[in-house]
């Protein structure tokens, strides 16, 4: 099938690939720390790190909505799979509450026979709800907990591609995260979630061939800029499931990304985060989607 060398496996990339993940996670965790907290949105416009959800919610008022947060996310998926980009909407409500609209789009890669299994992009509608806000009860030690959903339509990736029709998929999970301020050097931000889902790699692969549960966190450290301005480094991991829908031979690893997330100051309600997914490179022999080590990139500011 996909032929070719690993893109990015030299030491030095793989070196800044680490950096740059690391940085992006602690960006995340810095925008808990500050006002900041509604920039603080993921790959699908969700509030989140770089590919996976936070359970803190898009700032708002406790009686009404809040101001729209847009988005902007792009990923050099390589030569295969080719390149993605999403623009996103999102809003918070109640101080509790946050919902929005994100939709991806995909220019397709150069290889002749394989990349026609993507298409150009699919609709993204998703919301999440805090439980048990950080903290709560007077106490230091409990972190905040929300569930969400990510609903997917118009796939027609991969499995979809094959079968020669738009399909949907989701995601539903419950997500727990903590600030740790107590490490005053560097202070910490850790997230533990599980979600059920039928979508391989955010919709991004296609579908699942069934409903399955995986496992997702992330860890980050925030580092104090001059001028108000700070870094939240973070590497996040999350399960896929192992094959694609008509694709049984082929085996999907756990997606690890490196981040760094950039605030210039609490005044400029503006995010700006670069890291590098781990997404896939040899899933079958003789088959490399070259993407084991790919760039991306996160714009994120609210009104």
């Amino acid at each position: 099938m996909f032929a070719g060398t690993e893109f990015g496996a030299g030491k030095s990339y793989r070196a800044l690939s680490g950096f740059l993940g690391v940085a992006v996670a602690v960006v995340a965790m810095c925008g808990m720390m500050t006002p900041l907290r509604a920039q603080n949105i993921g790959w699908e416009g969700e509030t989140g790190v770089f590919v996976t959800p936070l359970a803190y919610t898009a700032g708002s008022p406790k009686t009404g909505l809040g101001t729209p947060l847009l988005g902007y996310h792009y990923l050099n998926g390589g030569p295969v799979l080719g390149d993605f980009y999403e623009a996103s909407v999102t809003a918070g409500a109640f101080s509790r509450v946050e919902f929005g609209y994100t939709r991806a789009f995909h220019s397709l890669g150069g290889d002749p026979n394989f990349s026609a299994l993507w298409n150009n992009g699919f609709n993204i509608v998703h919301a999440k709800v805090n439980l048990v806000p950080e903290n709560s009860g007077k106490t230091t030690y409990v972190p905040a907990i929300s569930i969400g959903f990510m609903e997917r339509s118009g796939v027609r990736n991969v499995g979809g591609a094959i079968l020669g029709k738009d399909t949907n998929n989701a995601d539903i999970y419950v997500v727990a995260t903590k600030l740790i301020p107590q490490v005053k050097a560097l202070p910490l931000l850790l997230t533990a979630g599980v979600r059920e889902t039928n979508a391989e790699l955010w919709g991004m692969g296609g579908n699942a061939p069934d409903w399955q549960t995986k496992a997702f966190g992330s860890i980050g450290f925030v580092v104090k800029l001059p001028k108000k301005a700070t870094a939240v480094f973070a590497v996040e991991v999350a399960q896929q499931p192992k094959h694609p829908d008509q694709l049984p031979g082929a085996v999907i690893p756990t997606t690890f990304t490196y981040a760094v997330r950039l605030s210039p100051a609490p005044e400029h309600k503006l995010n700006v985060d670069f890291g590098v997914a781990q997404v896939a490179g040899q899933i079958a022999p003789g088959v490399n989607l070259q993407a084991r080590y790919r760039l991306g990139m996160q714009v994120g500011y609210q009104f």
